[in-house]
């Protein structure tokens, strides 16, 4: 009987290089080929997770023949796209006059909705806010007029505005929430409270409810912007790009090396992918946190068929279809810590950290 291959970290220990020894050699090739660089590393990316894919199956010597190989193939690939497109492009363009949306509809419905949402607040709800967003008066005569303090004014406003989003979207799609958790969800997130969210567990919930998942994205784009926490919504291609994107973006704030940048969102992109490809649609939240050192933290979640094997999907050399796992080990070895829980019939849930240690 023929002895095994070697494979992960026996490999590794065998004199292979690691992936992300594989890194500088493999950006060098892109780089020198494709003059964007924002371009050239999502192809970076692109070649490490086909590596990782097929790791397993490259003979013991040849993994860096073989991403070179794969480098250079994926930036052809990337040229001979954009060159089909380019003689192509005649034929998707439509040189018939666009019809311009009529305005005035759009206009009139937007403020049917604003008038809406604004008769679903409670009347002192409704009195302050527009005391303070359309006439100007300040928060401590507006907390004089009240009896409180000018906090208690604030913290009102606040609840007010995230209820009046939450109000305004349900008008302007005229839906009702089919729950009675949907609006304690899409409040938590208007209000970008996450100790709330995590007590109404609003990822399991937006991952159950189409309205919800819907209503959510402009609520979750809105209180994204400067912090330290992104949640996205996984279900085809370009949400892998963007989630990849944002945990090089977000993990990028803690000075990461860009080799370890290029790890994080190498695994982000697979599993990102694994949720698509398995179970459809799911969400990703991205956090950075600082014990017992600063890292960032990813966590992937999907109600799909599970994994009946969670141990064996962890091995290396795994691929089968019959669930999640061509990319775990692959992932598992590009991160610091690497948890799985999975139930079938209900879903997965990855979890991952990388830490950047000083020194």
């Amino acid at each position: 009987m023929a002895a095994a291959e070697p494979v992960g970290p026996e490999r590794e220990a065998a004199g292979e290089p690691s992936v992300a020894g594989l890194i500088p050699i493999v950006r060098r090739i892109v780089h020198s080929r494709v003059a964007n660089v924002a371009v050239a590393e999502d192809l970076v990316q692109e070649t490490l997770v086909k590596v990782l894919a097929a790791a397993n199956r490259v003979e013991p010597g040849m993994l860096e023949p073989y991403a070179i190989a794969t480098a250079r193939n994926v930036v052809v690939s990337m040229w001979k796209a954009r060159e089909r497109d380019r003689r192509n492009q005649h034929r998707v363009v439509d040189l018939a006059p666009i019809e311009q949306p009529d305005e005035k509809i759009f206009r009139r419905e937007e403020r049917e909705a604003v008038t809406a949402a604004l008769q679903r607040l409670s009347v002192r709800e409704r009195d302050a806010l527009l005391a303070h967003e359309v006439s100007g008066q300040d928060t401590r005569s507006l907390a004089s007029e009240l009896g409180v303090s000018t906090g208690a004014v604030a913290a009102q406003l606040s609840r007010s505005r995230a209820r009046l989003r939450v109000e305004y979207l349900l008008a302007l799609q005229d839906v009702e929430p089919p729950t009675t958790r949907c609006r304690p969800v899409l409040l938590a997130l208007s209000s970008a409270d996450r100790r709330r969210q995590r007590e109404v567990d609003a990822a399991g919930h937006l991952l159950e409810c189409d309205v919800c998942a819907t209503l959510s994205r402009p609520l979750l784009q809105r209180s994204q912007a400067g912090e330290n926490e992104v949640r996205i919504h996984i279900a085809g291609d370009p949400d892998i790009v963007q989630a990849r994107k944002s945990a090089r973006e977000l993990a990028g704030q803690l000075n990461f090396s860009r080799t370890e940048l290029t790890l994080i969102a190498t695994a982000v992109s697979e599993i990102a992918r694994n949720i698509v490809r398995f179970a459809g649609e799911g969400q990703i939240f991205i956090e950075l946190v600082d014990e017992p050192w600063p890292g960032v933290r990813i966590v992937a979640r999907d109600t799909g068929p599970g994994i009946p094997d969670v141990e064996r999907a962890l091995q290396n050399g795994y691929s089968t279809y019959q669930g999640l796992g061509l990319g775990l080990p692959g992932a598992r070895r590009l991160m610091d810590e690497f948890t799985v829980t999975s139930t079938v019939g209900q879903g997965t849930t990855v979890t991952m950290t990388k830490w950047r240690r000083e020194g």
